[in-house]
């Protein structure tokens, strides 16, 4: 079993960029809930994360800090440092005003390990409204800003280290704050760092093997980089004891299917492929409402999937490509998380098959995954493929669904997404894909007037699609783009360009 690090979760939008952080440094993480404070006997280190609460509210989040302090380093961040504060016999008052943005450390303390190659007035993020006046007692002041006196604090007292900040080391605008959490972990915490990709693989195929025992495993593989990945570990585990099924509803890109047929087979993989677009779409006929099409596609893949399943004998598991921001976003810190879009790729099907479930990927975030599969052997072609939604072209499809539009779509998506290639900007961005809208308007071609679809271009920048940012693509690609899918598609006469980030759009339209 691997070192590891804990990371109490008091709901902060930063938490998961401490994890990835860490991660970045082969060191394993993760993620609970606050009141989830138990350090297990491989922890050798444990941060407190910020949080959007005060620690002066009555119903403030707070844990028994006597059971963890002294057992193993701990670092506190922002309302972390607060909480260890308020609780310990120190001050936290409001700020006379919200310290949000760029600020100059001065470090008082320059010897201290945790400073180790940090510059005195390197940049640092803070965003916070309450502030640390005093400092508890046996604790050490350590830096400082302009703004405000207490930016780091310290103590041994507790027999393990206990630093505190009131920034955010784990946000690049914390220039040297990635060198700070190497200092805390590696210097003052001991570890090592030795959590790699090979070592990863070695467990989990061992973990699977243990697990699984001579039973059979079901998986949907979708041709994504998640569910290839796990089915690549699965199959170096038991071979052909795992049973994929592509389903194919009739909504992916042109000539999709094919390629990640070609792919799995060539790759020796057990999967089948289950063409079931004629039940899709007849399912969805007439259907404009987006969350009701993905209802429908849900309960559509799983009665296909049922069906197939029932023909097997002697399995017992269903594997899931599941990854570790699915896990999170699951558990909230006040209880479960609020469901913004109701499509999931196996609703209910362990209960409804009986079937235990098999998650090889959940502790991974997906740029750990991408490293996973390049060391399973995956063409780029699929470990660089951008995400694409379960539901297909369906929500990319605005209003109601028929062959003739999912034709258009498919052609003009297609013709985007080679000149992104063409352009080499298919690498540089998080996703692309172009929406059908259900918008007609007055064209002209040749000595021709048309009436024709509008479509809508989108290509957005994200680290891990909770935030994204619009994609600057070149005018001259937008201008060929347009040109392309106008002249090439009969039935759409406009190309527009989608320039909102998330929030408070989301990446899809639906």
């Amino acid at each position: 079993m691997h070192e590891q690090v804990l990371i109490l979760d008091f709901g902060s939008q930063y938490t998961q960029l401490i994890a990835r952080r860490i991660r970045e440094l082969n060191i394993f993480c993760e993620i609970k809930p606050y009141h989830q404070y138990q350090a297990g006997d491989h922890t050798r280190a444990v941060i407190l994360s910020g949080s959007p609460f005060s620690v002066r509210d009555a119903n403030a989040l707070r844990i028994p800090l006597d059971l963890l302090l002294g057992k193993v380093p701990v670092l506190a961040v922002c309302y972390g440092a607060q909480l260890l504060a308020d609780s310990l016999g120190g001050s936290v008052v409001k700020s006379d005003h919200r310290e949000y943005g760029k600020a100059s450390l001065q470090i008082l303390d320059v010897n201290d390990p945790f400073f180790t190659g940090v510059e005195d007035g390197s940049q640092v993020w803070m965003s916070h409204a309450d502030t640390v006046q005093d400092l508890p007692p046996h604790f050490k002041l350590l830096a400082s800003t302009d703004s405000i006196r207490v930016a780091a604090f310290k103590s041994d007292h507790y027999g393990a280290p206990v630093y505190a900040i009131q920034y955010h080391p784990e946000v690049t605008h914390s220039l040297q704050g990635k060198r700070m959490l190497e200092n805390f972990l590696f210097n003052i915490s001991g570890m090592k760092g030795d959590w790699t990709a090979n070592a990863f693989i070695e467990e989990q195929v061992g973990m699977i093997r243990r697990t699984v025992g001579e039973d059979h495993v079901l998986m949907a593989i979708s041709g994504g980089v998640d569910s290839t990945v796990a089915a690549a570990l699965i199959h170096r585990a038991i071979g052909p004891r795992l049973h994929g099924f592509y389903i194919d509803h009739g909504l992916m890109r042109e000539g999709e299917s094919e390629k990640v047929m070609t792919l799995y087979h060539q790759h020796g993989y057990n999967v089948k492929r289950v063409d079931a677009s004629g039940y899709f779409l007849k399912a969805l006929h007439g259907v404009s409402d987006p969350e009701t099409k993905r209802k429908i596609i849900g309960k559509s893949f799983i009665d296909v999937f049922e069906e197939e399943a029932r023909a097997l004998s002697g399995v017992k598991w269903l594997a899931q490509g599941t990854i570790y921001p699915d896990v999170i976003e699951s558990i909230s810190v006040h209880g479960p998380a609020v469901t913004i879009k109701s499509h999931h790729n196996v609703g209910g099907l362990p209960e409804k098959l009986h079937l235990k479930v098999l998650e090889p990927l959940r502790m991974l975030f997906k740029d750990e995954v991408r490293r996973i599969g390049a060391e399973l052997g995956i063409p780029q072609a699929i470990l660089g493929r951008h995400p694409f939604p379960g539901p297909g072209l369906a929500i990319r499809i605005l209003g109601d669904i028929t062959p003739e539009k999912i034709g258009l779509l498919q052609k003009a998506d297609e013709i985007y997404i080679t000149l992104l290639k063409k352009y080499n900007l298919y690498d540089s961005i998080w996703q692309a894909g172009a929406i059908l809208l259900p918008v007609r308007s007055v064209g002209v071609m040749g000595d021709e007037r048309t009436y024709e679809y509008t479509l809508a271009l989108r290509a957005v920048n994200s680290m891990d699609g909770m935030t994204a940012e619009w994609s600057r693509l070149p005018y001259d690609f937008l201008a060929e783009a347009s040109n392309e899918i106008i002249n090439k598609v009969k039935g759409i006469n406009r190309v527009v360009y989608d320039i909102s980030t998330k929030p408070p759009a989301t990446i899809e339209w639906e």
